[in-house]
């Protein structure tokens, strides 16, 4: 596949012919590119161990905790390199992820957790108290529970506190690591009505998901890996309707 930067030099955030090595030595994402617009939705689909949360957290700059590191490559973000910024330095400029397994404190109270996503915003008390009540108007069952400790609320409840968690730092772009897992099935539904929400405040959103239908339903292109290769790429229509798949992600047979 050739890189994205030489086909759309427009993209929010781009990512372009990345590689990633953990402990030296272990080769992960071979050669991976894709690009997220001002306003899009794009899914990074994948098996488990194909390399879908190693990429976000490249995008973030989370590798050096887990002995990783991008050694080809850039990624860039409205033009500018990024590879060389703090974690800290990314959520200033816009760059927010859910991570995946939603990581509550759970010693904090909702409200608690909701307020710490808003920790590089400094002063702006006024921002923060609006963006506080948009996201109970987006989650009103975190209101309900706003004193409630992290720690005692649903798996569901605490997917939104991640979720809102992340809004209250003012996001340009959202990264989503598998927003579906662990929850039942009416409530993964309910989970991408919001996603889809956000997106329509004008959030861009990259969701990496093994609920390829789900996340294709919602997104504008999507990007499937291998083993650490992207092994196709087409708008999410193009996707839903390719046969295999359709057979290896969606669970159908009668594949070409």
């Amino acid at each position: 596949m050739s890189a994205v930067a030489e086909t759309n030099s427009e993209a929010l955030l781009l990512v372009n012919n990345i590689e990633v090595i953990y402990d030296h030595v272990i080769l992960v994402l071979k050669g991976v590119s894709l690009e997220v617009m001002e306003g899009g939705v794009v899914a990074l689909l994948g098996a488990n161990g194909a390399g879908k949360s190693t990429t976000l957290k490249a995008i973030s700059n989370l590798l050096g905790a887990e002995r990783g590191d991008v050694t080809k490559g850039t990624i860039t973000f409205k033009g500018e390199d990024v590879h060389s910024l703090t974690p800290n330095e990314l959520v200033r400029r816009g760059v927010i992820q859910v991570m995946e397994g939603r990581h509550c404190f759970e010693h904090l109270t909702v409200e608690e957790n909701l307020l710490t996503g808003a920790y590089t915003r400094g002063g702006d008390r006024r921002g923060v108290a609006d963006d506080l009540d948009l996201v109970y108007n987006y989650f009103p069952r975190l209101k309900d529970r706003f004193k409630s400790l992290a720690g005692y609320i649903s798996g569901g409840e605490q997917q939104m506190v991640a979720m809102g968690r992340a809004l209250m730092a003012d996001p340009r772009v959202l990264l989503m690591d598998e927003p579906s897992m662990g929850l039942a099935p009416a409530l993964v539904q309910t989970n991408f009505e919001l996603i889809q929400q956000i997106h329509e405040e004008g959030v861009s959103i990259f969701i990496v998901e093994q609920n390829a239908n789900m996340a294709l339903s919602i997104a504008d292109r999507g990007w499937v890996l291998q083993t650490g290769r992207v092994v196709l790429d087409d708008t999410a229509e193009a996707l839903l309707a390719n046969p295999e798949l359709r057979a290896s992600y969606l669970g159908e047979s009668g594949s070409a």
